[in-house]
């Protein structure tokens, strides 16, 4: 089942163009990554220190499976241009599920 990841991440005031920069660099990393569909970068247009990252994938363990394609290296360089940790959630299309239900 194919699934959309929507990750946040908030830059440091002053440091914007720096995160747009590094997350534009590892879009090529993701690409090459089996089951990803697509790659995206977004800079909110309201604040300009916050950007969402869009990716399709073939399934949720494939982007699992890809984070292993990003450099240790490169994680540690972009943690002093964020103002907080990144988070993100996987999204479809379609009902809920049982599981998803019985949470709520």
């Amino acid at each position: 089942m194919n699934v959309t990841r929507i990750n946040r991440f908030e830059a440091r005031e002053g440091m914007a163009i720096s995160l747009h920069e590094f997350l534009m660099s590892i879009v090529p990393l993701i690409e090459q990554s089996q089951g990803c569909e697509s790659c995206q970068v977004l800079q909110n247009q309201e604040n300009r220190n916050e950007f969402v990252v869009i990716e399709e994938w073939g399934s949720v363990s494939a982007h699992q499976a890809s984070a292993k394609n990003i450099p240790p290296e490169k994680i540690r360089a972009v943690m002093p241009l964020l103002a907080n940790a990144p988070n993100g959630s996987y999204y479809g299309e379609g009902p809920p599920t049982v599981a998803s239900e019985n949470r709520e």
